[in-house]
């Protein structure tokens, strides 16, 4: 049985469900695996890096490092490619991917999310923010992106084809998507947009899992809405990693069946 030493670097991940996924992964898809959460301060990103490369077979990246990731890679593949950003890496070849989109995507499609024709927001321009809004415009939504700082979502917007916002005003989405930090960590219990935003949408999507109720996800629940949070897209990711990492096919209703389990086992 093969046998994988893996992690998840991010400047905070003491929290990440990341551990629990791939440990329950590695036992439906037939391998061994030692999971770890790595913490990463910025200021140490580049001094550790090349030694994280060296002790493990591969990781996946998370906030701030989907980007500074690459210029230690050889070559990123797929969506990395596209996308700017990775979130997975083989060490072996030293090759970069992305599964958020996918993963992104397949959480939507069994959340009972539609996505053809209609209208986003997205919240947040980092690595996260580029691989929705390159996914949504994929599949054939339009989609309007915020970020605090209007520069970095005009050049993710004008590289996708998508629509940048200098300010948030109360206009009619389908659905608003987090794809900020803003309700984790430090800014727990704070929300990226306010309540008359919220009112004029049908779908809340929160990319934060932890807290798994997000004040911003309360307060579209609040008014009625359909809500998601992130540990859909957290998971499906994770698969899709763990399939890269063991060199299996994807299966998506075979990973929307480990999903499901996943919860009930974990509730």
């Amino acid at each position: 049985m093969k046998h994988f030493n893996l992690a998840l670097i991010g400047k905070d991940v003491t929290q990440s469900h990341s551990p629990a996924i791939h440990a329950y992964l590695a036992k439906k898809l037939g391998y061994t695996v030692n999971f770890k959460n790595l913490s990463v301060p910025e200021a140490e990103f580049e001094s550790s890096i090349e030694n994280i490369i060296n002790s493990y077979d591969g990781f996946n990246v998370t906030i701030p490092y989907k980007l500074a990731i690459i210029p230690h890679l050889e070559k990123t593949e797929g969506d990395a490619a596209v996308f700017g950003a990775v979130n997975t890496v083989k060490s072996s070849s030293r090759t970069g991917y992305n599964t958020d989109g996918h993963g992104f995507c397949l959480m939507l499609k069994n959340g009972g999310v539609e996505i053809s024709g209609k209208t986003f927001l997205v919240i947040g321009a980092g690595g996260a923010g580029r691989s929705v809004v390159k996914t949504l415009l994929d599949e054939g939504a339009k989609v309007y992106l915020y970020n605090r700082t209007y520069e970095k979502a005009l050049a993710v917007a004008n590289e996708f084809g998508a629509t940048a916002l200098k300010t948030l005003e109360d206009v009619p989405y389908y659905a608003i998507i987090n794809a900020s930090g803003v309700g984790m960590h430090k800014t727990v219990g704070m929300s990226p947009c306010g309540e008359s935003l919220l009112k004029l949408c049908e779908v809340a999507i929160d990319l934060i899992y932890e807290p798994p109720h997000s004040e911003f996800l309360r307060l579209a629940e609040g008014l009625g809405k359909k809500i998601l949070n992130g540990i859909g897209m957290l998971f499906y990711q994770a698969y899709y990693s763990a399939c890269i990492f063991a060199g299996i096919t994807p299966d998506e209703a075979m990973a929307k069946e480990y999903f499901h389990e996943f919860l009930k086992e974990t509730k």
